[in-house]
């Protein structure tokens, strides 16, 4: 999968402030009202990467859950990831 070109990347920053970019790497944190509420997301999470077969790193803090995303065989931020983030972003609306 090829590395997203820089507007591609300009696009998705734009529309999507929440995640921050670092180099070829994407994250969020997300924050639930509790422990119980994280780890319901952490699984849905676990089921669309699964799915998609492209697994973020997640870091589970009580009711903060960081998600990020790069794509390790690119060697680069791709569309695959930015897919992902668009959809954890559509679930907490």
């Amino acid at each position: 999968m090829p590395a997203l070109d820089p507007a591609a990347r300009n696009a998705f920053a734009t529309d999507h402030p929440e995640w921050a970019q670092d180099g070829e790497e994407i994250s969020r944190t997300f924050v639930f009202a509790d422990f119980n509420e994280a780890m319901g997301f952490v699984n849905r999470v676990a089921l669309a990467a699964e799915v998609a077969n492209h697994h973020p790193d997640i870091d589970i803090r009580w009711n903060k859950v960081t998600l990020v995303l790069s794509t390790h065989e690119a060697g680069a931020l791709t569309e695959q990831d930015t897919a992902l983030a668009t959809a954890f972003d559509a679930w907490i609306g």
